[in-house]
């Protein structure tokens, strides 16, 4: 009775571990908790009406016009709820247009929240992606080297409305660690391979060391954008081959006490590792480790792979 009602509360909290229990953990104190809130808004985060579980396509676009909907004379076919005819969106070197089918837009296409009407498009390289918007889809352009493609998620996808709980390790204190920060000065250009094969340029300030079962490990973080707050970490451990998810997984910190550019310690907390997107749908477009950040142990600690 005491297991079950174990991994009731785990269920509720969307943080399952594994067996129910915890080794070595935090304890009940504020920092357990805070943990235990953060893998559950997490959860939350994942299956929201335009989380990650929503993705339900990326489609290349071509050169020229690329007509968009549900009727099959479309070169991009639309499922779900959507209009027979969305649009075109036409592609002019870096310029990108969304221009009415024939017969016009639908009543139920939005672009930005209003009613559709011919309009230039922002992909997400030029800060805020333009939106467009049907009765459960949502459509972005996204930019991926010299190449865009519209990224589609519908909220009423069955991978969202089949969601199930993610799977933790259990909290262990022996996996939050206080590493010496290492600065590179200057900053560095990390080239970044993704999932489908090409590579990001990524400024890397520096290097993470701490010392994990007997052994001294480095790990360099990135910076996802000029404006970040927080070092974004992209690793394998050992555990890819048996209960973690076998790419990658991703960690934030937050930056060193003493800023990014001078010698200090950074805090880095390995039971917040959680799985990249590409972890539950095809359609993302995931970077993954660097070469540094290959490990060969173990860190059983965080997000165990997702059961679909």
């Amino acid at each position: 009775m005491m297991r079950a009602s174990v991994r009731l509360l785990c269920w509720m909290m969307m943080a399952c571990v594994v067996a129910g229990t915890t080794n070595g953990a935090y304890g009940a104190g504020p920092a357990d908790s805070d943990l235990m809130q953060w893998r559950a808004a997490r959860a939350r985060q994942l299956s929201s009406p335009d989380g990650w579980l929503t993705l339900v396509g990326l489609e290349w676009l071509k050169p020229g016009r690329n007509s968009v909907g549900l009727a099959a004379d479309n070169q991009i076919r639309l499922k779900g709820h959507a209009p027979d005819h969305v649009g075109v969106i036409e592609v002019d070197g870096n310029q990108l247009r969304l221009l009415a089918p024939e017969g016009g837009f639908s009543k139920f296409l939005f672009l930005n929240g209003q009613p559709a009407q011919e309009a230039p498009l922002v992909a997400d390289d030029g800060g805020k992606p333009s939106l467009l918007s049907t009765e459960n889809l949502t459509m972005v352009v996204l930019k991926r080297g010299d190449r865009y493609a519209l990224r589609i998620k519908d909220s009423q996808s069955p991978t969202r409305t089949g969601f199930r709980e993610l799977h933790w390790y259990a909290p262990n204190a022996k996996y939050r660690v206080t590493a010496k920060w290492i600065p590179f000065v200057p900053v560095h250009t990390e080239k970044i391979p993704t999932i489908l094969g090409t590579t990001l340029d990524m400024p890397a300030p520096g290097l993470a060391e701490f010392t994990l079962d007997g052994k001294t490990i480095q790990l360099e973080p990135v910076l996802e954008d000029p404006g970040s707050k927080e070092l974004f970490f992209i690793l394998r451990d050992a555990t890819s081959h048996t209960t973690t998810y076998e790419s990658a997984r991703f960690l934030y910190a937050a930056f060193p006490d003493h800023g990014l550019d001078q010698p200090g310690t950074i805090v880095l907390d390995f039971n917040r590792l959680q799985n990249p997107p590409c972890a539950y749908t095809p359609y993302a477009t995931c970077p993954l480790p660097p070469y540094i950040n290959r490990l060969a142990i173990s860190i059983p600690a965080g997000e165990q792979r997702y059961s679909h």
